[in-house]
């Protein structure tokens, strides 16, 4: 009888956040061990259908990076980074769109479905849902003012095809998106997936924007990790190199979706199994939580 009692007080707790969040909208950017794991990918499929069931809007923009590596190595096609960024040569390209449209989309809508709910695929060619232009290396990927180094068809976000989302949204279905954009010469574009959660949230101007990702949160420079955190303070921690790395374009997408509109972002772990769930419904939360300044 207690652990039946025990469940019915998770479900009240939940009930304020399912209140609040009902017909909104929360972009989830899916990567990391996440996406490894069998359980992991398996519950992840399940609180997304739990999430369109109780009314809220998920739309999930993934990741492939080890995959595409991994193909890359088998064909025999030499990888190539700079400053964290992927150099995605023509030849590169076919892999990286092979990988994430044709492998990692699929399998993750397939998933879904198996789990009873609608989901379904898209890149940015999908009715140009992911308009794009050619990115230099050292100009900020959400302005593009400074040309720099030339690192090949890597692209940044121009536009947010917003009405594709939405005619998807009012039928039901929940849309994955695979992060390849496409440029007004119809050139494909490689862009990163934290960039593109970043850009479609704020183009939706989202309740929510949440990145699973495999560290507990963002760190301060003593290595605690801050359960809430401003833009204001971020912007120090980035000067001071605290803010560094593979973070850095996750917190600099999150400040572009805040400042468009977006209510909160969040950093968590999604190595933790059923973590969307527990930084949504539950009061604590997990992870970091990141706010606009006042």
């Amino acid at each position: 009888m207690e652990t039946l009692i025990e469940k019915a007080q998770v479900l009240m707790e939940a009930l304020p956040y399912i209140r609040k969040f009902s017909g909104k909208t929360i972009v989830i950017k899916y990567g990391g061990n996440a996406m490894l794991s069998e359980q992991l990918k398996e519950d992840f499929a399940r609180n997304l259908v739990l999430l369109k069931c109780i009314g809220i809007n998920p739309i999930v923009v993934h990741g492939g990076g080890p995959q595409i590596d991994e193909l890359m190595r088998r064909l025999g096609i030499k990888i190539q980074f700079a400053s964290g960024v992927r150099c995605t040569s023509p030849e590169a390209m076919e892999v990286v769109e092979m990988v994430l449209t044709g492998q990692i989309n699929k399998d993750l809508v397939s998933l879904i479905n198996h789990h009873g709910g609608k989901a379904i695929g898209l890149s940015g060619k999908d009715g140009d849902l992911i308009q794009a232009e050619k990115r230099y290396l050292g100009e900020n990927p959400f302005s593009g003012n400074n040309k720099g180094i030339d690192i090949g068809l890597v692209g940044r976000v121009i536009n947010i095809n917003t009405r594709v989302l939405e005619l998807l949204d009012s039928d039901r279905f929940i849309p994955v998106i695979a992060p390849v954009g496409v440029g007004h010469d119809r050139t494909t574009y490689n862009i990163n997936s934290d960039e593109v959660a970043g850009a479609v949230a704020a183009a939706l101007r989202a309740e929510k924007l949440v990145y699973l990702t495999d560290v507990a949160g963002v760190y301060d420079k003593d290595e605690k990790i801050l359960s809430s955190i401003s833009e204001e303070r971020i912007q120090a921690m980035i000067l001071e190199g605290t803010i560094a790395g593979g973070m850095l374009p996750k917190i600099q997408s999150c400040l572009y979706a805040l400042r468009a509109g977006v209510n909160k972002a969040h950093i968590v772990d999604g190595r933790i199994s059923h973590a969307l769930l527990l930084e949504i419904f539950t009061d604590e939360g997990i992870g970091t939580e990141i706010v606009r300044s006042c």
